[in-house]
């Protein structure tokens, strides 16, 4: 049988602690501690021993929290901020790397994957879209038609 919490599918056998803390994003440990104990189930309770009411219970509790995609847009606006005001960690978080002062020789696979996060639309810089830098561009040492295509397109990327 498959109970269902919010339109996430939870299996019968299930604990409801380890359950929650699966399925949402943003669902800490703590948070579901904090749930359980306010909801008075004991802490290795499963979800097919759950009641309607203790469902509704955990929905009423959940809805007042901050998980989800939620949760993930205040990630990314927060990232997106450093990157804008050109902190040192928008700037690892624009080049891939890792961001709170690991090791980058051997085990940085993890950061390059977890970083990966659109990167057009943010200065790492404070002057990049200023008018002189803008104007500054266009006055390289190449000549020629393409050339200044070339130092335009080089301000977007």
């Amino acid at each position: 049988m498959v109970t269902t919490i919010m339109g996430k599918p939870f299996r019968a056998k299930e604990l409801v602690t380890i359950g929650l803390k699966s399925k949402f994003y943003g669902l800490s440990e703590h948070d579901v501690s904090k749930v359980c104990s306010k909801l008075g189930f004991y802490p290795k309770m499963r979800i097919h021993q759950l009641t309607e009411q203790q469902i509704l219970g955990i929905t009423k509790e959940l809805s007042d929290l901050t998980i989800g995609a939620d949760k993930k847009a205040i990630i990314r606006s927060n990232i997106a901020l450093k990157r804008t005001i050109g902190s040192y960690a928008g700037m690892r978080h624009a080049l891939g790397l890792p961001v709170r002062g690991q090791r980058t020789k051997t085990n940085a696979k993890t950061a390059r994957r977890l970083n990966r996060i659109e990167r057009r639309g943010y200065a790492t810089s404070t002057n990049q879209y200023n008018a002189i830098g803008l104007q500054e561009s266009f006055h390289h040492s190449e000549q020629g038609v393409f050339a200044g295509f070339k130092n335009f397109m080089r301000i977007l990327i």
